[in-house]
């Protein structure tokens, strides 16, 4: 297993602090056969500077403006001079278990059906915290959620299962699989690139698989304000927005707007209250 490469893309957009801690716990996986790629969505805090002067193996790609997510994640894969077996990609306000890569791998060689893997991710404020244990989608209602997020690590998280969608946080996929689906689509902003990745894995008769076994933890939302956020709470709804033009059954299109218009408000309602709260 460890004779196939693995690209690991880390897209950074002025979060040098971050962006280090994650590349340093990722330059102590025990995978082997691995290459960290640095994706710099035009910053301008030195991060470039920072990760040339500690990181000398790892390659640093430029963008001379943010290109957002998608667009970010992209440009990075059509640039790296190597091209690998896989590709994980991972959100820079992360850091990882060193054994992080081979159970994500693992899947890939024994069930070739499978076409994205993803790792139970961590609050890293609250590290025995699951922030994703599996996804769900339900375009009809308007419904992208979690599994398992705020509950606290037990039995019941820790089987390999089929999950509706991976999140953008962290995911490996084949190579040459991410590049015939078209990457991610670049009219997602931020949000709902993964998922709509997801959906067109399980529409081209894929699987994705939820790997308890590999563990990362999660400083979210980091880059646009943390989790209560009206940025993050916007961007969110606006992607769900996007996914529901994309993907919804026409017939039942007057439902799904219905049930986004009330996800939403609901939503916002919670988000200022736990912004309270959370003072």
């Amino acid at each position: 297993m460890n004779d196939m490469t693995v690209n690991i893309i880390v897209l950074n957009w002025n979060q040098k602090k971050l962006s280090l801690e994650c590349l340093n716990s990722l330059q102590k996986t025990t995978y082997k056969n691995k290459r960290i790629v640095f994706v710099d969505n035009g910053s301008d805090d030195g991060s470039v500077d920072a990760v040339q002067n500690l990181f000398t193996k790892v390659e640093i790609i430029r963008s001379e403006k943010n290109l957002g997510y998608a667009g970010g994640n992209n440009f990075g894969f059509k640039s790296t001079k190597n091209k690998a077996d896989y590709t994980i990609f991972i959100n820079n306000d992360t850091y990882v278990d060193p054994s992080f890569i081979e159970p994500l791998i693992y899947e890939f060689e024994n069930k070739p059906s499978t076409v994205q893997t993803v790792p139970k991710i961590f609050f890293a404020d609250n590290k025995k915290l699951i922030w994703y244990a599996g996804g769900n989608v339900n375009i009809t209602f308007a419904q992208i959620s979690h599994r398992g997020i705020r509950s606290k690590d037990n039995e019941k998280y820790n089987h390999i299962r089929q999950v509706g969608y991976a999140t953008g946080c962290c995911f490996c996929i084949r190579t040459s699989d991410f590049a015939a689906l078209g990457m991610f689509d670049e009219n997602f902003q931020m949000y709902g690139e993964d998922v709509d990745l997801s959906l067109k894995v399980r529409r081209s008769g894929g699987n994705i698989a939820f790997i308890p076994k590999s563990k990362i933890w999660h400083h979210i939302s980091s880059s646009i304000g943390g989790r209560y956020s009206f940025s993050k709470w916007k961007k969110k709804y606006t992607s769900i927005f996007k996914l529901i033009l994309k993907y919804s059954n026409p017939i039942f299109f007057p439902i799904t707007i219905a049930f986004f218009l009330f996800n939403a408000f609901l939503n916002f309602i919670m988000v200022n209250l736990l912004k309270i709260f959370n003072k």
